[in-house]
């Protein structure tokens, strides 16, 4: 048993469903660890009638969808008969089959797959905690006499030395950002678009009611970490 079936078997001793099953309290993070890490449920990536094979990203489809495919089916989503006999619980499937209705505001189905991918490896993206962008040399070299920043000739000079003119270089230290800026901007931009995604995953599993045994909490992950919030 996981660390997460572990912790949320603690936490939910003694809730029962309406079929008289134990029932799961989950974040939405957690309910998607579960369902990809623990269950080893797959997504299901169905074709869209406007979409061409070849193409990379396609239209999400919304909670209407996996709604038909849990009536088609009777009592489970159809996570991609992956399991060749194996069992999937079936609210794992629900999850999965949720996270592959990503719409294509939020990125479709290549942030239905970036989630599911994370959720797999128990892992949140890095936003680049504590990273500071810093002025620094392109290049460093170091000899006897220590570590000294790499200089380049940038232009000449004429100057007066000892009763002579005398052409004499210019001498630069070429620097650069590192982190550069936009790195951990973009870092961020792309946790940001995460948690959204989760929230709508969130939404959907609360709203469709079509979850026995997991109960999908309002808790989120941090709204912007960086911010200490």
């Amino acid at each position: 048993m996981s660390r997460v079936d572990r912790r949320m078997d603690r936490r939910t001793a003694g809730q029962r469903g309406s079929s008289g099953t134990a029932q799961r309290a989950m974040s939405v993070q957690q309910a998607l660890e579960w369902a990809f890490r623990v269950e080893k449920a797959q997504l299901f990536l169905p074709e869209h009638p406007g979409r061409n094979r070849g193409d990379d990203v396609g239209t999400g489809f919304g909670m209407e969808y996996v709604l038909l495919q849990r009536a088609e089916l009777g009592c489970r989503v159809d996570g991609g008969r992956h399991k060749m006999g194996s069992y999937t619980h079936p609210d794992a499937e629900v999850i999965a089959a949720t996270v592959a209705g990503m719409p294509d505001e939020l990125g479709g189905l290549r942030m239905a797959i970036r989630v599911a991918e994370l959720a797999r490896a128990g892992l949140t993206p890095d936003w680049m905690p504590g990273a500071v962008s810093r002025c620094v040399p392109v290049d460093i070299r170091e000899n006897q006499n220590g570590v000294r920043a790499v200089t380049a000739v940038v232009g000449t000079e004429l100057v007066f030395s000892r009763g002579k003119w005398r052409t004499v270089d210019i001498l630069a230290c070429p620097v650069t950002w590192r982190p550069h800026p936009e790195q951990i901007a973009s870092a961020r931009r792309a946790y940001y678009d995460w948690w959204h995604a989760l929230g709508w995953v969130r939404d959907g599993l609360v709203g469709s009611s079509m979850l026995r045994e997991v109960v999908v909490t309002a808790v989120m992950p941090k709204w912007r970490p960086w911010l200490g919030r």
